[in-house]
C-alpha cells in the first residue's frame, strides 16, 4: 500500500486534566487532514474542530493554559454527539500525534463511554519518537522545540488545532529532510518512524466486529490483545519443533508486529532517570524535555 496517497490525519485533544481513566475529559478535538503531492509536500489540508462540553468542571489551572473556560462550551456538544465524526476520521488514515498515547488514552476512554472502541488507523505515528530518532542529542522533544528546529509554525500552541497543525506539518518536514529513503509502501513508513499499523493479515491476530485488534486463535481467541501482553510477548519469541530443528511459529511479520506492538502501546513513554525511581520518571511530560545539567 503507498502511503503519499493516504490521507494523513494530525489530531491533538485539549483535557481537563492528566487522567483519562480517572475522570478527566476531553474540551476540545482537532484533526488536521493533510494530503501529500508526489514529491511529499503538502498539497491540500482540511480542519475539523470541536469544542466539547466536559460534562465537569474545567480547573482554572486548564483554562489559564488553554484559554478555554467553562463558558466556552457550555452550549457544546457532548462528546458523545460527535463520537460517529470524530470515529470515522481516524479510519483508513495515517494518524499522527505527538506524545500519541495520552490522546489515544483520552479518545480511547471517551470512545468506550459510547460503546465503540479504538478504530485501529493503518499508522499510529508519534513526533515525540520521531524527534527522538532525527534529533537525539535535543535537550527538548516538546512540539514548540521540534516546531522551531524544523521551521514549523507554532501559533497558538495548546490549542488543538494549532498543535495539531503543527504536529502534521512536522511529520511531513521529518520525512522530507531525514526520511528521503523512504519507499512509498506503508510498511517502509512504520518501520522507519518506528510505528504500529494494522496486525499482518497471515498471522493469528486480526479484527473483530468492532474493530479491535483480537486474537484469533489459541487459548484467547477472540480477546482484544491489549488483556494478554505476556502471550503476545510469547508469540514474538515463540518457536516449534520441525525437521529436526527450531524454527519460528509465526512469520517474521507477525512476530515484528507483536514485538512492535510491545514497544509501543506496553511501554512508558518517560526517559527514567537512572539515579531516580519515583512517580515522575514514568509520566508524560518527563521524556520531552530533558533537565538541564
Amino acid at each position: 500500500m503507498k502511503w503519499k496517497s493516504l490521507p494523513i490525519v494530525a489530531f491533538d485533544t485539549e483535557t481537563t486534566g492528566l487522567e483519562p481513566f480517572g475522570g478527566d475529559r476531553i474540551i476540545e478535538f482537532a484533526a488536521v487532514i493533510l494530503r501529500l503531492d508526489e514529491e511529499g509536500r503538502v498539497a491540500d489540508r482540511v480542519d475539523k474542530s470541536y469544542l466539547i462540553n466536559p460534562e465537569r468542571p474545567i480547573p482554572r489551572k486548564v483554562t489559564e493554559i488553554t484559554g478555554i473556560s467553562e463558558a466556552d462550551v457550555i452550549d457544546a456538544p457532548p462528546f458523545a454527539d460527535v463520537v460517529e465524526h470524530i470515529h470515522g476520521l481516524f479510519v483508513d488514515a495515517i494518524t499522527v500525534a505527538h506524545n500519541y498515547p495520552f490522546d489515544m488514552g483520552f479518545l480511547s476512554a471517551e470512545f468506550e463511554r459510547t460503546g465503540r472502541h479504538w478504530p485501529e488507523p493503518l499508522a499510529e505515528v508519534d513526533t515525540v519518537d520521531l524527534s527522538m530518532k532525527v534529533f537525539p542529542d535535543a535537550r527538548s522533544h516538546k512540539l514548540s522545540d521540534l516546531s522551531d528546529r524544523l521551521d514549523v509554525r507554532l501559533e497558538r500552541a495548546h490549542r488543538a488545532t494549532d498543535d495539531a497543525a503543527a504536529c502534521g506539518y512536522a511529520f511531513t518536514e521529518v520525512l522530507r529532510r531525514h526520511g528521503r529513503d523512504v519507499a512509498d509502501d506503508l510498511q517502509s513508513l512504520l518501520d522507519w518512524c518506528q510505528a504500529i499499523g494494522r496486525p499482518p493479515e497471515d498471522g493469528p491476530i486480526g479484527a473483530d466486529d468492532a474493530g479491535r485488534a483480537v486474537f484469533i486463535e489459541g487459548p484467547h481467541q477472540g480477546e482484544p490483545i491489549g488483556r494478554f501482553p505476556i502471550h503476545l510477548a510469547w508469540m514474538a519469541k515463540a518457536r516449534v519443533r520441525r525437521d529436526g530443528t527450531w524454527q519460528w511459529r509465526y512469520p517474521g511479520s507477525v512476530r515484528r508486529w507483536a514485538q512492535r506492538w510491545l514497544e509501543v502501546r506496553g511501554a512508558g513513554r518517560a526517559r527514567q532517570n537512572a539515579k531516580s525511581f519515583g512517580p515522575g520518571d514514568w509520566a508524560i511530560d518527563s521524556c520531552l524535555a530533558r533537565p538541564r545539567p
